[in-house]
């Protein structure tokens, strides 16, 4: 993230400062200035919240800030990623003093709304939408499908990328998890849509479903197939993947991935005990002992040990295949373990195994051991 953190810097607010002036010459922006002295040494995130404070400190009236930031974009270097503090500080602004309580009708969601549409053509607002889903997820959505025909595609992907469940990096809508059924016209209206990067969107929104509602996500990829078009046997690949990994009988049946009847080899492994930056190179043989051909999902999983001592399952794919009667395949492969920020490592013993259309077959153990210098600790 240390890179990342500088893609909102001194230079990048100040920029913004005099694009803010230039769209409102009537006041001096002088926190939005002042902000500019402190994002140093800040993460990303923390940098984006604090130069929206300081935009929210200069001007709190949403018209009047909107009126200017729409003002702004009609200079092309209103662009990038000053973007996204400005995002935040309009949804601040829409959805002060906004109740899920009040009778009267919310002045500013709309327009909210709308604005971050405006400005996602030149950075995404994925994350600032979060909070008008949190706020009222039924008349946010509302506002949102009718995206899904815009004519520009950043606006569309925003329609399916800004309300996914489990969106990288943004806050968590309980709404969102509690009723994942209401997304669903959104990817309906998406899925054939004539850009990869919305169609991306759509598939991983689809995979972001099947941690609560599995049958949710079969019933709708089971759908779509039955008028699917050119893209739509990879978005249901891509959208039922961890469905896949998971063993799920309905998303395996969808992909054609049925009982089959297999030998599996022992696996073997060059070294039995890995040193750490290092990489596990297994092999084994899985023969189709069936009359019919099969299609095969093989994956392996291993489990690592935990700081606690116990084992941790992770699922990989492997290999997709289709396999003749009596015929033989094998395959091998070169697992590369070293330690990350996402996964740190611990010695002990570790456990691969094969799994062949969801079901479990050979296993074998194997040690990690990490020198000092690359030590979890």
């Amino acid at each position: 993230m240390g890179v990342m953190n500088e893609l909102i810097d001194r230079s990048t607010v100040l920029s913004l400062v005099g694009l803010l002036r230039e769209a409102d010459g009537t006041r001096a922006w002088g926190s939005v200035e002042e902000s500019a002295e402190h994002v140093d040494g800040l993460q990303l995130r923390a940098r984006s919240d604090l130069v929206a404070e300081a935009i929210v400190a200069d001007e709190s009236d949403y018209s009047l800030l909107a009126t200017t930031v729409r003002r702004a974009l009609r200079s092309q270097t209103f662009a990038g990623w000053m973007i996204w503090p400005v995002s935040e500080a309009i949804t601040t602004a829409a959805l002060r003093g906004w109740s899920s309580d009040a009778h009267e009708e919310p002045v500013h969601f709309d327009d909210g709304l709308e604005l971050l549409a405006e400005l996602t053509p030149r950075l995404s607002a994925e994350f600032a939408i979060r909070r008008f889903l949190a706020a009222d997820l039924d008349r946010a959505l509302a506002k949102i499908l009718p995206w899904t025909r815009s004519g520009d595609e950043h606006v569309r992907r925003l329609a399916s990328e800004g309300t996914r469940p489990f969106l990288p990096w943004a806050v968590r809508v309980a709404a969102l998890t509690s009723s994942p059924e209401k997304t669903v016209p959104i990817l309906d209206a998406l899925r054939t849509d004539p850009s990869e990067y919305v169609r991306r969107s759509v598939a991983n929104h689809l995979n972001d479903l099947s941690r609560h509602n599995p049958g949710l996500v079969v019933q709708t990829a089971a759908r779509w197939l039955e008028r699917p078009d050119t893209n739509t046997a990879w978005i249901v690949r891509h959208g039922l993947r961890t469905l896949v990994k998971r063993a799920d009988p309905g998303a395996l049946a969808l992909m054609g991935f049925s009982d089959a009847t297999v030998r599996v080899s022992p696996i073997t492994v060059a070294d039995e005990t890995i040193v750490l930056p290092g990489s596990l190179d297994f092999s084994f043989t899985v023969a189709n002992e069936g009359d019919t051909a099969a299609r095969l999902a093989i994956d392996y999983v291993v489990s690592y040990v935990k700081s606690s001592g116990a084992l941790a399952e992770k699922v990989f794919k492997l290999s997709t295949r289709d396999v003749h009667p009596g015929e033989t395949l094998g395959l091998r492969k070169r697992h590369a373990i070293h330690q990350m920020t996402t996964r740190v490592h611990y010695p002990g013993t570790h456990l691969i195994e094969l799994q062949i259309n969801g079901r479990r077959y050979s296993s074998r153990p194997f040690e990690v051991e990490i020198p000092s210098a690359v030590s979890p600790g």
